[in-house]
């Protein structure tokens, strides 16, 4: 747990991939909200440091696992009432995104996750404005499966459950993408003992995996699924 930093030993150096992770985090909400983004704030706590917030609790309660370092995956964001009140409007957007760059944070630093990675946003009444806690843990996900999903270009995920997902142009298909370069029934993702597996069904335009054209190979979390025009993630967190 940490409070409000002031601090500017807490700031990563310019130019850093978390700077820029921050930044990209900071004008994805700025699309959220009507006005001048600093504006709108100022005075109060800002999202961006809720986020860099976030990342330091990643880095300091990592702890090393079989497969790597284990980053804490859920976090609340305890704040004073007045602050609570300001991000009301967008409080579910913003949760999201504080998500999106735990788990950017983890992608460039090779953390792993045990669950699903959550944020939520709470008022503590006795918070004066400006003031605000970050509480992180590790979490198991309850089910039986590791976490893995299929982001789409519009933020969607869609979760890779027992059952294989089928990637294509037909309406029926799991992830349905609707581009005339995408055969009817184009490529399956599956699981496969704990990994994922993309398959290629004999498509037209084949199926690529970060640039590279594949028949079958075991994915990654923050691969890049490319079928036709669409660009699809793969994420186990």
């Amino acid at each position: 747990m940490d409070t409000h930093p002031d601090s500017p030993s807490d700031d990563p150096p310019v130019g850093s991939a978390i700077t820029m992770g921050l930044q990209q985090f900071e004008q994805r909400l700025e699309r959220l909200v009507e006005g001048a983004f600093t504006k709108a704030f100022r005075g109060g706590v800002q999202p961006v440091e809720i986020a860099r917030r976030i990342t330091r609790e990643m880095d300091l309660l990592r702890r090393l696992g079989v497969r790597g370092p284990i980053a804490p995956n859920v976090f609340t964001v305890s704040l004073s009432p007045e602050d609570g009140e300001q991000f009301e409007s967008f409080a579910d957007a913003m949760a999201h995104e504080l998500a999106d760059a735990a788990r950017e944070h983890a992608r460039e630093e090779g953390y792993t996750f045990v669950g699903p990675v959550e944020v939520t946003l709470m008022v503590d009444e006795a918070f004066a404005p400006g003031r605000f806690e970050v509480e992180a843990e590790v979490q198991e996900g309850s089910l039986d499966l590791p976490p893995a999903f299929l982001v789409m270009g519009d933020g969607r995920r869609i979760p890779i459950g027992a059952e294989p997902l089928v990637i294509g142009r037909l309406p029926e298909c799991s992830v349905h993408v609707p581009d005339p370069n995408v055969s009817r029934r184009h490529a399956e993702v599956r699981r496969q003992g704990e990994m994922c597996v993309i398959s290629d069904l004999n498509s037209t335009n084949g199926t690529l995996v970060n640039g590279m054209r594949v028949t079958e190979t075991a994915l990654v979390s923050g691969d890049r699924i490319s079928v036709g025009a669409a660009t699809i993630r793969f994420e186990t967190s």
